[in-house]
């Protein structure tokens, strides 16, 4: 995750933050230098949070864990050859209780992805790749990778998003004070796709997978465009390690 002062400030996120590079470098290794690939479409997201969700800024989420997830829209895209529009990929988890989201990062309760099911069996694994760099890596030692219809609805203002049986939310963006729907950017969490989203509310959220059983009502909802590649990814890895190492101590033939 992101952010231009957390990982040097808080003392606290250090080691989170040091899991979450070496993860992604890891899985960066593993496709961007083989494969670049690029995605562009919108972000689609939900958890039990009070709107906004306290967990971007590294606070405690507003019930005991913060449990909810993303899901990627894909509108046009690319893994190598392969033509990825029209597809989707989404992640679900849940923070230990108690703690910060990346503060507890590498410990949270579990983290499953989910595939697209109409994607032929090589946008199959194109998809995976994606997910495994950009779907909060490392989070969790429970993993899992399902293959559902991930679908969305749009009815007025409201957004339906369905993860075949396992759930579903409806939300829908909030009015800002000065009209247009409020903005949130570059939060200290921020990753690359969480670059910039407008904020709204749920209407319901549930969901009932990972040995989990949620139904949420008027919690925090986001909905946000990306466009990212892999050379986006290695670069944003590189510079989580580079604020990692913070600035070096001067030699002593410097100090002058």
């Amino acid at each position: 995750m992101r952010t231009t002062r957390l990982f040097i400030a808080l003392v606290p996120m250090l080691a989170a933050g040091l899991f979450l590079t070496v993860s992604i470098g890891r899985a960066s290794e593993k496709t961007e230098g083989k494969t670049p690939w690029k995605i562009t479409g919108q972000l689609e997201e939900a958890c039990s949070c009070d709107a906004a969700c306290p967990c971007w800024f590294d606070s405690k989420p507003t019930r005991m864990t913060c449990s909810g997830g993303q899901v990627l829209f894909i509108e046009k895209g690319t893994y190598g050859k392969i033509k990825l529009d029209g597809l989707a990929i989404a992640n679900m988890s849940q923070s230990p209780a108690g703690k910060t989201m990346m503060g507890s990062f590498g410990d949270w309760n579990f983290s499953y992805n989910y595939i697209d099911e109409k994607a032929n069996p090589e946008q199959r694994k194109a998809l995976e790749a994606i997910a495994n760099v950009v779907m909060v890596p490392g989070a969790s030692k429970k993993t899992e990778t399902r293959y559902v219809a991930i679908t969305r609805k749009t009815e007025g203002k409201d957004h339906e998003i369905s993860l075949g049986q396992y759930g579903t939310f409806r939300g829908h963006l909030l009015e800002g004070g000065l009209g247009g729907a409020p903005k949130v950017v570059n939060p200290p969490g921020a990753d690359p796709i969480h670059h910039e989203y407008q904020q709204g509310r749920t209407a319901k959220m549930t969901y009932n997978d990972a040995d989990q059983n949620w139904s949420w009502e008027n919690s925090n909802y986001m909905l946000g465009q990306f466009t990212i590649d892999s050379a986006q990814y290695k670069k944003y890895a590189a510079g989580l390690a580079q604020k990692m190492a913070g600035p070096k101590e001067p030699k002593p033939d410097d100090k002058q």
